[in-house]
């Protein structure tokens, strides 16, 4: 056989244990199921549901997370209470996604902690962490990349691309997004 030139992905190997992908086909079938079919206003039961498969979750009451939320890796996700995840909100969460207290994650928000090195054929994996800030809100269809903080009571616009940290207080959008402003703390 000739040599072949080199492609993307070529001698690409999973990274994650046997263990790992047997405990993410269980939670798959949990998700598609019992999770997707629940009530809309049962948060408390799919965060319980989210804990048994190891999200750290101390108050499952105290969160809301909609049925059609899709999360890889339940022991890979931290909500804290009064938490928010939106309808169609995709956790991605190859490395720890966690949100603080009060952080609020609209429809169709897309958190992605990992991506793949492009300077290797085999394109490994990397995942890095993100966190939510405290009381932070992040608009309808926000993507938000490997390694990225957003800072508490930060406002990120609806549709924007924030790939890099987001500082406290502040009111940022766009693509990529950017600071817009300083923002003024809720009044009662």
């Amino acid at each position: 056989m000739p040599n072949e030139d080199p492609y993307l992905g070529q001698g690409c190997i999973t990274p994650h244990s046997t263990g790992d992908i047997a405990a993410r086909l269980c939670w798959g079938a949990v998700q598609a199921t019992l999770f997707r079919w629940s009530p809309r206003p049962w948060h408390g039961f799919r965060a319980r549901l989210l804990r048994l498969f190891g999200a750290d979750i101390p108050e499952p009451g105290e969160i809301v997370i909609f049925p059609t939320a899709m999360i890889l890796f339940p022991r890979k996700l931290s909500l804290a209470p009064r938490s928010m995840v939106g309808p169609r909100v995709v956790v991605y969460n190859l490395a720890t996604i966690s949100l603080k207290r009060g952080a609020n994650v609209s429809q169709n928000c897309h958190l992605c902690a990992g991506t793949h090195d492009y300077n290797r054929w085999s394109m490994p994996t990397l995942a890095e962490p993100i966190t939510i800030g405290e009381n932070a809100w992040l608009g309808a269809d926000v993507f938000v990349g490997p390694g990225v903080s957003i800072g508490e009571l930060c406002v990120v616009g609806a549709r924007s691309v924030v790939v890099k940290d987001m500082p406290a207080r502040t009111v940022c959008a766009g693509n990529p997004c950017r600071v817009i402003k300083d923002r003024v703390p809720p009044s009662a």
